[in-house]
């Protein structure tokens, strides 16, 4: 069997353009256990990243052994990558939370269902009675299940009334949903991943996909191997294994990627490489954005962005001369400075040439997250469900009419809270209860010093909904032990709008609830009514909550009522929109040009992608856009914090292949652990060099805001650029470091500033300084010898394998 830790791609199955991508079945299960041995094969998907592979769980006497690829499905083809292969062993993990716990006597203590309840409960009552419900804020995930935030979204809005509602998806994936409400007017991403199979040029901009969706990785493999393999234009600082496949690789200075787009964009229309007659007769704003980058020359963004003029040229005559045109973003745009206008500037390249809604011509703005989607959609990050727009009172109403509530009682006075605010309110004592679900800020979110300090506050009353005893658990008033993947039923879907079903396998462990269930109980004890008197909330079990979705979601751009339980069993993920006039779901969207624009539809009036201004109904409507996708333009501006002085070196964070977030399941697989079982820092030959710095030293890297200690990684890394994988806490199996500023987590470092529009925390931002502690052991840095931390060329470090290193 091919080592899927030394090899995490697996075995190429190569195909041609135009042809489909074969299939190819991935497989494992725990030692002694043959595929003969197993008592059920149980439906499911990936919930360890944001494609969403199909697979099915093997069960055993009731417990989790295994997993294997589900080729039917038109994702992945039967592939998994190793977090799939490999992750879900945390299921099984000894240290699973099993009862409730709370706080007595500054120690958290097991206790019933009941306590848990009345304390929360009461709580909730007391506030809401002395302060009203802007007291409330809740900070959820991108990796529950839709039924579960519907359920979340409509408590939060129609059973409290609170705006301060929002989940980590803020982190990682609220550029990509405001990029496209800006662009195309409202959320949902326009193409498909069968773009790869038809694309004659893709663009993967800040976007390692290698690592964070490696099964799509295998299918541009597989492509490239094939005939008539697509160019690659890939933008990222460091060496990764994306960029070593690239036609043309720009390595450049984080902070840059307007200027960069702008030089792309004035290469485009200077050359005439636009569709002036689609340009004409569908988008908005061309005069604007010609105007904007008139001056952006590629001598001028080579300056900037300190890559050669020529390989800029080159990368923009393939971005305006293929045929058909795939391009792919991710946290490097979404986690930079300027990164909704950056997200923007990708779309608007495929706006001038027209190339949307055909096979080949489409945008990913890749999610961070398996259910990010569903927490954008359902409105569990604040905004309205179903994409409808918060300030338009038309849309309000027609939730106040499905959920048989005052219009009033939904907050749509200014925009929802994001959760950047939503904590600083925690911080100003104006928010008083925050319930955090299924996520682990205490170490995911910037300037973690201060984030501890907040969730230690006696001001504040902290429920954290969890599998395990995460640090942030650690911090709470009421730790709430919730059924996971798995052990529960629901639907989630992924980046390209496909919608899966995942099925119970195995009942869960110990005490534990479902989410849902979670959610409900709450809901019933608050006692939450509508006008006429009955129970807010009318379903008890998740396929009651998807009908009630399906709802809400009839005749929006996100429609779901051509979808039941039923047709997602056995086969493959189907797309939304899927309805009656589109009983099999939607592969592309806009491909006859007409774009959700209009005043009267649209998610969003619009903002200024420099300051962050809200568009108003009336600026909107005067524009008239009736359908035209709007072409967003933006100068370019340098970032806030430069590197300099005592801080000299620009700080990058990210992901490696064999972690998720914040180890919470990765780190209790074996054969993820070793992989990568600790910290590190990144360097650049040149770097360490006048550092005086060596493979495995450590050393301390320093921000105006923290610190932390890590062994070094010399590797080809751009000169100038730290980075530092943002998975590991304080506190793992072993033990780990005390949360005292000198941890090794990245996120003591990075700062506590966002995006003007979407409001995505700049993790990719900010200065540090570097500093030998210790010569190494003899023993290399703990990173992965086989991704984008590769040494550079250091004989000593063995090569990451299935045993760990």
């Amino acid at each position: 069997m091919t080592d899927r830790i030394a090899n995490p791609w697996g075995e190429r199955t190569p195909f041609g353009r135009d042809e489909d991508w074969p299939t190819r079945v991935d497989r494992f299960l725990e030692d002694g256990v043959g595929e003969e041995d197993v008592d059920a094969w149980v439906q499911t998907a990936s919930i360890l990243h944001s494609n969403g592979d199909a697979l099915d769980i093997a069960v055993k006497d009731g417990r989790i052994v295994g997993v294997r690829g589900r080729p039917v499905d038109r994702v992945n083809k039967g592939r998994l990558d190793p977090k799939d292969l490999f992750g879900w062993q945390a299921n099984n993990s000894d240290d699973r939370l099993k009862r409730p716990l709370v706080r007595e006597n500054g120690e958290l203590v097991e206790a019933s269902w009941d306590e848990a309840f009345d304390r929360i409960v009461g709580e909730s009552k007391r506030l809401l009675e002395e302060k009203g419900p802007l007291a409330f804020g809740f900070y959820t995930t991108g990796q529950l299940f839709l039924e579960e935030y519907y359920t979340l979204g409509v408590i939060g809005k129609a059973g409290l009334g609170t705006p301060h509602m929002d989940g980590n998806t803020r982190l990682c994936t609220a550029t990509a949903g405001q990029a496209l409400k800006e662009s195309f007017g409202s959320d949902g991403q326009p193409g498909s991943y069968a773009d790869i199979d038809h694309a004659e040029a893709i663009m993967l901009f800040g976007h390692n996909m290698a690592e964070t969706q490696a099964v799509t990785w295998m299918r541009v493999l597989d492509r490239l191997e094939g005939p008539n393999p697509p160019d690659l234009v890939v933008v990222d600082p460091r060496p990764t294994p994306v960029a070593e496949k690239a036609t043309v690789h720009l390595p450049i200075k984080p902070g840059t990627n307007v200027a960069l787009l702008n030089a792309f964009l004035y290469e485009i229309i200077k050359n005439g490489w636009y569709d002036g007659e689609y340009v004409e007769a569908h988008t908005f704003g061309f005069e604007e954005l010609k105007s904007t980058v008139a001056g952006c020359t590629p001598e001028w963004a080579a300056g900037v962005c300190g890559v050669e003029t020529e390989e800029i040229r080159e990368a923009a005559r393939i971005l305006g001369t293929s045929r058909r045109l795939l391009s792919t973003a991710l946290q490097g745009v979404y986690q930079s400075h300027q990164a909704t206008a950056a997200a923007c500037g990708i779309n608007n390249i495929h706006l001038l040439r027209g190339m949307l809604g055909r096979p080949g011509c489409g945008v990913l703005q890749f999610n961070g997250q398996p259910t990010a989607q569903n927490t954008r959609e359902t409105g569990a990050n604040g905004d309205l469900p179903a994409f409808r727009n918060w300030d338009n009172k038309e849309h309000v109403q027609e939730l106040a009419d499905l959920w048989n509530v005052d219009g009033m009682k939904i907050p749509h006075w200014a925009p929802p809270t994001h959760a950047m605010q939503i904590w600083r309110y925690a911080e100003q004592g104006s928010i008083n209860f925050l319930w955090i679900s299924c996520t682990n800020p205490a170490v995911s979110l910037p300037e973690l010093r201060r984030i501890r300090s907040i969730l230690g506050s006696e001001d504040l009353f902290v429920v954290v909904q969890d599998i395990f005893l995460t640090e942030t658990a650690q911090l709470a008033d009421v730790v709430l032990p919730a059924a996971t993947w798995g052990e529960k039923t629901g639907t989630y879907t992924n980046t390209d709008r496909t919608v899966h079903l995942s099925e119970a396998a195995v009942g869960p462990p110990g005490e534990t609830k479902h989410d849902l269930d979670i959610f409900l109980e709450y809901a019933k004890r608050m006692d939450f009514r509508d006008r006429d008197g009955r129970p807010l909330i009318k379903w008890e079990h998740p396929e009651e909550a998807f009908e009630a979705w399906k709802e809400c979601t009839r005749g929006r751009p996100c429609d779901y009522t051509g979808l039941t339980y039923e047709k997602l069993r056995g086969g493959s993920g189907i797309q939304w929109p899927c309805n009656g006039e589109h009983p099999d779901g939607t592969e592309r969207l806009y491909g006859d040009a007409d774009f959700n624009t209009r005043t009267e539809d649209c998610e969003t009036y619009g903002h200024d992608l420099l300051m962050g201004a809200v568009n108003s109904e009336a600026d909107h409507r005067a524009t008239a856009p009736e359908g035209r996708a709007f072409l967003k333009a933006a100068a370019y501006t340098p970032p806030h914090e430069e590197p300099g002085g005592e801080y000299p070196f620009r700080l990058n964070t990210g992901r490696t292949i064999f972690h998720f977030h914040t180890r919470t399941k990765t780190a209790r697989a074996p054969q993820l652990q070793n992989a990568a079982p600790e910290a590190w820092v990144e360097v650049s030959p040149e770097d360490a060099r006048e550092l005086g710095v060596s493979e495995g030293d450590t050393v301390r890297v320093e921000s105006p805001r923290g610190r932390i200690e890590a062994r070094a990684r010399v590797s080809d890394i751009r000169g100038g650029v730290v980075f530092a994988p943002f998975h590991y806490g304080y506190f793992d199996q072993e033990g780990g470091d005390a949360p005292d500023g000198h941890a090794r987590a990245a996120n003591e470092l990075t700062i506590t500033e966002w995006d003007p529009v979407s409001k995505q925390p700049l993790f990719k931002a900010g200065a540090v300084r570097v500093t030998k502690v210790a010569d190494s052991d003899g023993s290399p840095a703990p990173a992965p010898t086989n991704t984008a931390s590769k040494p550079a060329g250091d004989g000593r470090v063995h090569e990451t394998t299935r045993g760990g290193r």
